[in-house]
Parts: C-alpha cells; structure tokens; sequence
C-alpha cells in the first residue's frame, strides 16, 4: 500500500474527503518525523513506538574493490511494533492486560 492507497482508506473509514485524509496524514507523518529527530519517542498504544537509534561508527568494505572503509557514527530511525499490530499480523487476538 502506498501513501495515496493509505489516504483512500482513511478518508473513506473516518468519512473525510481525500484532501482532507492527505492533510491529516501528512500532518501526523510530520510530527512523527520532527518529534524523533529531535531525539524523542512518538509511542503509539497499541500500534507501535518510533524513537532515534544510535548506530556506532565501525569499518565497512567497499564491494567494488574490497578496500575497508570508515563508516561514521549516526543516528536513525527505530520502529517497534506494539503488541496488538503483531497479535493482528500473526492472527492471532492481543492479550489483555490484568
């Protein structure tokens, strides 16, 4: 599914026009970027947490001619499934909390 698929469906299930569904999209992609580039976490209950990850600088190969080179240390983007998506994408139902 692409982002134009994506607005379809939700402005058809929240019965929004699709500009309408595209800004509201768009809008909440844009506070998921900027709030994780600033180095926060967007948690969302029940779907997933998106948080910055430090990646360490290390030594890499070229594969063209083998030589190592020095991949520098950076920071991206995480994604961690919440437990009711993975319940969904196994078919399984969520467990509920005590």
């Amino acid at each position: 599914m692409n982002k134009s698929e994506l607005v379809e469906v939700v402005a058809k299930e929240a019965e929004l026009s699709k500009a309408a569904a595209e800004r509201v999209l768009s809008a909440v992609i844009g506070a998921v970027v900027k709030t994780v580039s600033k180095g926060n976490a967007v948690t969302l209950v029940g779907f997933g947490s998106f948080k910055p990850a430090k990646r360490a600088a290390r030594t890499g190969k070229n594969p063209k001619t083998g030589a190592a080179i020095k991949i520098a240390a950076t920071t991206v983007p995480k994604f961690s499934a919440g437990a009711t998506f993975k319940a969904a994408v196994a078919g399984k139902k969520a467990a509920k909390k005590k």
